[in-house]
């Protein structure tokens, strides 16, 4: 059975495009993990799957592909620059039906993880698709105000894992405008999430190393459910820990995927 495998769906008239990566030891008998993952503004699929290092870890991966936005570079539904044609959420249902359909995977661990404008997407995929993926994971999240009304309800709590540097010159720790789009501050929209989840309303505050403290509200109301902070002091917009950026920076004194799966590993789906 090939590694992987690329696919097209038919999304409003759109044809849009998918690859899923098998990971060793497959064999199609037993339900393994499901990740979709998405990467940020202007980057393509492989470079994130490359970077992020996600294709090593023990469950299925599916990689989608953005729709070239307004400025003519890849991108995801609720940025000021999406395609107008871009209907991710809808995208997301078929890319998940497909799967399923096809792939051994375990609808009770499936999750998303996004990285700046594709974070701003799994942040709505949170709110728009409730019970369809365990926990979320986003790495320097680009929250736009026109996706965040996409996101009415309180009734859709959600386990999140969030790391942000406060010295990203793309996506400002504190809020600002990009493109044309103003942004929201990131720990106000960390602790919207809280929020939701009927959390404590002041984290426990662990400081991991000289530079990055962890926030964590783990006593939700909605059972199960937990929201964490990683800040990095000095941090900027990649990837925490990936070298493939340059020389290692601030950001690189953590190590996202390898949290990030930790944190999936312990938010199975409990709807």
């Amino acid at each position: 059975m090939p590694a992987n495998t690329s696919h097209t769906t038919r999304v409003d008239g759109v044809d849009r495009t998918y690859r899923v990566h098998l990971p060793a030891g497959y064999t199609g008998r037993s339900p393994m993990p499901l990740i979709l993952a998405y990467p940020g503004h202007t980057e393509s699929p492989v470079s994130f799957e490359r970077y992020t290092g996600l294709s090593g870890l023990p469950a299925v991966v599916a990689y989608p592909d953005g729709l070239l936005g307004t400025d003519g570079e890849l991108s995801w539904q609720g940025a000021p620059y999406s395609s107008p044609k871009a209907d991710d959420i809808a995208f997301t249902s078929a890319i998940l039906r497909e799967v399923r359909a096809t792939t051994c995977v375990d609808r009770n661990r499936t999750f998303a993880v996004g990285r700046s404008n594709g974070g701003g997407l799994v942040s709505m995929l949170a709110c728009r698709l409730p019970g369809q993926f365990a926990a979320y994971a986003i790495v320097n999240g680009a929250f736009y105000d026109q996706s965040r009304p996409y996101c009415p309800s309180s009734k859709a709590p959600a386990s999140i894992i969030d790391f942000h540097g406060t010295a990203d010159p793309v996506i400002h720790y504190n809020g600002g405008t990009r493109l044309g789009g103003r942004y929201a501050p990131l720990f106000d929209v960390v602790a919207s999430w809280a929020r939701r989840d009927g959390c404590v309303s002041t984290p426990l505050q662990v400081p991991i190393n000289a530079v990055v403290t962890q926030f964590d509200w783990p006593l939700c109301s909605a059972l199960g459910s937990e929201v964490a902070h990683y800040r990095i002091a000095g941090g900027g917009h990649v990837w925490p820990g990936s070298t493939t950026h340059g020389r290692p920076g601030v950001s690189d004194t953590v190590s996202a995927t390898p949290l990030i799966w930790q944190f999936f590993s312990r938010h199975p789906l409990t709807l």
